[in-house]
């Protein structure tokens, strides 16, 4: 059961918003900053050292997993549990589905669920091993296999399983952008690049070390590099390089501001959330968090 902390969203919330929902694993929290001001306008106690979230602004929810029990709860944008759900322990991956309800990976099952809005399982299909990351985009889900070095599609209506490309080692994070699908291959420093109709590995990227999320603003691609405390920038029609920016400690997820202007970033060690600004690749703003913040997934939006 999610405990609200403290919730300091004012009359107006009902209009468009610019929202980000953190998760800091170790401090067993849940915050919702308003990317405009930078302001952290609701923070919620979740128990099980919550990392998987993933926001639906278009329904006004988030998806928030404890890692530690695999609860699985939907909050408000107020950070207040409407709903919660008792997964398996191996519950990780999760991203919201366009008509409402959510996909989740079962780490230790190897599974594939979708549920609808109210929490009933709609299918359940089977992964590769230890499935991680999860997205979908153009009535398609992609799931990272990471201990078998291989994404999998599938398709959202039925969960059938598509295509199964080999990437580099370890892929974690997937994310869709611009028809293709991108993930961040944790043990081989890249990011690897995929048609997913075709099923087909279309290149790669090289990134720092330990490459974790990847996102995308102003024409630019963006990866966290865990180990070397940087984020790789590259071009995603050449999937060239062209630089690497110093953000802070241990940084993990990313997700593009609303508006396509940057990107923001949460770093475990540093305890922080820094703003990165597409057009400059300057920081422009850094806020601290509580303890562990990771933000695994696709965690910002625009409430209207």
């Amino acid at each position: 059961m999610i405990r609200l902390f403290a919730a300091l969203l004012v009359a107006g919330s009902a209009q468009a918003a610019d929202l980000a929902f953190v998760t800091s694993q170790n401090a067993d929290m849940l915050s919702v900053v308003d990317l405009v001001s930078g302001e952290v306008i609701a923070s919620a106690s979740v128990p099980g050292a919550p990392a998987p979230v993933a926001y639906d602004a278009a329904h006004g929810r988030a998806y928030v997993i404890a890692a530690k029990t695999g609860r699985l709860s939907v909050v408000d944008q107020a950070g207040r549990e409407l709903h919660g759900l008792d997964l398996p322990e191996g519950a990780f991956g999760v991203a919201a589905a366009p008509d409402g309800g959510v996909f989740i990976t079962e780490w230790y099952q190897g599974r594939l669920i979708r549920l609808d809005a109210g929490l009933r399982q709609i299918w359940s299909v089977p992964t590769g091993r230890a499935p991680a990351g999860v997205a979908t985009a153009d009535g398609l889900v992609a799931v990272a296999d990471r201990d078998d070095d291989r994404v999998s599609i599938y398709d959202a209506a039925s969960g059938a399983r598509l295509h199964s490309v080999a990437v580099g080692q370890h892929p974690y994070s997937v994310t869709f952008h611009d028809g293709r699908v991108w993930t961040a291959d944790v043990q081989s420093d890249t990011v690897s690049v995929i048609d997913p109709v075709a099923g087909r590995l279309l290149g790669q990227v090289p990134t720092g070390s330990h490459p974790y999320g990847v996102a995308f603003a102003g024409g630019r691609g963006f990866v966290t590099d865990q180990y070397a405390g940087t984020v790789t920038v590259f071009d995603p029609a050449t999937l060239a390089a062209t630089g690497t920016l110093e953000t802070g400690d241990y940084p993990e997820g990313i997700a593009p501001l609303p508006d396509g202007s940057g990107v923001v970033v949460a770093h475990w060690d540093s305890n922080t959330l820094v703003w990165i600004d597409a057009a400059s690749l300057t920081i422009t703003r850094q806020i601290e968090l509580p303890d562990g913040p990771r933000a695994f997934g696709s965690f910002t939006g625009r409430t209207r």
